[in-house]
């Protein structure tokens, strides 16, 4: 399942989660992951790059099935890559969703017991939500509605 906008795990054990999205984007993460850790291993990157949605599908549902994974990492709430992974919901209650996935919530993930994957991707995206800080004078006003005003 490798091509150039993809990267097997770095060592032998079967990955956690899949972290999926645009371009190399889940490719990064999970080397910096690996770089910061040494646990890029826990996850299988998946790329949408160059595929139509239901082939994005196909994608992970045969990477989930071939691993046994239930939890997903993607870049953006209504990206392709969670579409698709909401659609595998529908008939599989037990998969857990994380959307807007960076680097902090994936380095709590990789440090959280693994005998629960689900539990360990609830509690990093919590952790990883309280990361994302605005900071400087602009930060102190309120972002402009989608108006411009």
């Amino acid at each position: 399942m490798t091509s150039s906008n993809e990267e097997e795990p770095s060592s032998q054990t079967a990955p956690r989660a899949i972290v999926a999205g645009h371009g190399t984007l889940p490719q990064g993460l999970v080397n910096a992951v690996d770089c910061i850790s040494g646990r890029g291993s826990d996850f299988l990157v998946l790329s949408n790059w160059g595929l139509a949605g239901s082939d994005i599908e196909e994608k992970i549902r045969n990477a989930a099935a071939e691993y046994g994974i239930k939890v997903f990492f993607t870049d953006l709430p209504g990206g392709s890559a969670t579409v698709a992974v909401r659609r595998m919901m529908r008939s599989d209650p037990a998969i857990t969703l994380v959307t807007g996935a960076n680097l902090s919530t994936l380095l709590e993930f990789v440090f959280q017991p693994e005998e629960n994957p689900a539990e360990a991707a609830r509690y990093a995206a919590e952790r990883g939500r309280g990361t994302l800080v605005a900071s400087g004078e602009g930060a102190e006003k309120p972002a402009p509605s989608k108006d411009g005003r």
